[in-house]
């Protein structure tokens, strides 16, 4: 692929990411609920619990890499690549959680229902997507894997520390009140099993397609 195309690519990638944050965060501003919350608390509060949510920071993260990715689609370094792994992993995840765990729970209409889907469906398939077309390939590897599981756990721990001071969980699965401390250190056991599967997945699926555009690699 071109630069330049490769650089559009990206670019929307970006675009559609901040379109999905952004009307999120004015949602959160607005008072809508999240998660069909009941309660609707202090603006502070609800701008705490929205740069909280994985989904969030996973989105954010996407749209960081993007716009690097939109101004040089070859861009490369060893902070980069632990980066780009977290951020792929971290979006995939979100996909695939949403789709099967937290999708069923949820009767969202109107904007909350859009917004919803841009962050969890649109933005991780077009993350995927140019990840694919317009790489950069040859960057994964196995050991990025490990560093990639970092900020997961860390966002785990933090969760679990705030929401047993606090009463709130951003999502079900990781309720304690609801579920008892076994069953959400299961489920977190799980999604991280997960975070590592997709992490050797990318690892393999970059070597495949390094393979079969090797200029790119």
């Amino acid at each position: 692929m071109k630069p330049t195309t490769a650089r559009a690519v990206h670019g929307v990638v970006a675009v559609v990411a901040a379109v999905a944050v952004v009307w999120q965060l004015a949602l959160i501003v607005n008072g809508e609920a999240v998660l069909n919350e009941s309660s609707r608390p202090d603006l502070g509060v609800r701008l705490a619990r929205f740069v909280s949510y994985f989904t969030v920071l996973s989105n954010l993260l996407v749209l960081g890499c993007s716009v690097v990715l939109a101004r040089n689609p070859l861009h490369d370094g060893l902070r980069w690549r632990l980066v780009r792994m977290a951020t792929m992993v971290g979006i995939t995840v979100t996909g695939v959680v949403h789709w099967f765990l937290l999708r069923p729970l949820l009767d969202l209409s109107g904007s909350s229902y859009a917004v919803d889907k841009l962050l969890h469906v649109v933005v991780p398939v077009l993350a995927l997507v140019a990840w694919v077309v317009a790489g950069p390939r040859g960057q994964a590897a196995r050991p990025q894997v490990l560093g990639a599981l970092l900020w997961p756990l860390l966002w785990s721990a933090l969760t679990l520390l705030r929401g047993a001071v606090t009463g709130w969980w951003p999502y079900p699965f990781i309720d304690v009140d609801e579920l008892g401390w076994a069953r959400v250190l299961a489920n977190l056991v799980g999604v991280a099993v997960l975070f590592a599967l997709c992490g050797f997945a990318f690892v393999a699926a970059d070597r495949a397609l390094a393979r079969r555009s090797p200029r790119a690699a």
